[in-house]
């Protein structure tokens, strides 16, 4: 069960970190930069505070508190980010500091304690916890590059008016394993 469920999980940030990229891929340097208004967050915003919040989180994560003293949570929404390389820097060493801890855990430590702010979580918990929040700034990324692309965006899953043929291939191939996202994109 505890390794099924890490594996699970893995699959689950590398399908949200893949909506992430794909995105990406679809915009230019200057569209990462864009906001809808000032009191809104730029892509580049976003991905600032996700890689402050992923090292913060996952750095020492079965030996330290999640929210490291030396984190400015503040400063992660200001426009830190200068370029697509460093936000494409940023990104990628947020997602290996993940991938790293994620990989740490095993049988023996799974029922570690790991602390946010002081507040004990389970492992499952601290996972589930930045699952959620990663996917609700990934949404957000992708939306906005949906409004910037606006009818040039491709779909990162399935198209518009293709649920119906989407499901009979699903269903063609009968009972199987898998990750959802396997078929997608």
């Amino acid at each position: 069960m505890k390794i099924e469920y890490l594996n699970s999980v893995r699959k689950q940030f590398e399908y949200y970190k893949s909506l992430g990229e794909r995105t990406f891929e679809q915009l230019n340097e200057k569209d990462l930069f864009w906001n809808y208004n000032e009191e809104s967050n730029s892509i580049a915003i976003t991905v600032n505070h996700l890689w402050g919040n992923m090292k913060s989180r996952w750095t020492n994560f079965l030996t330290t508190d999640g929210e490291k003293e030396w984190r400015n949570r503040d400063s992660e929404f200001e426009s830190e980010i200068k370029s697509e390389v460093e936000l494409i820097s940023k990104w990628n060493d947020a997602w290996n500091c993940l991938f790293e801890a994620l990989a740490s855990i095993n049988k023996e430590n799974f029922d570690t304690k790991v602390y946010i702010r002081n507040q004990e979580h389970s492992i499952i918990e601290a996972i589930n916890r930045q699952l959620a929040h990663y996917s609700y700034h990934i949404g957000q990324i992708v939306y906005i590059g949906k409004m910037i692309k606006g009818s040039e965006w491709k779909s990162l899953t399935i198209p518009k008016g293709r649920s119906t043929e989407f499901n009979q291939e699903k269903f063609s191939k009968g009972k199987h394993k898998g990750h959802f996202s396997d078929d997608i994109g």
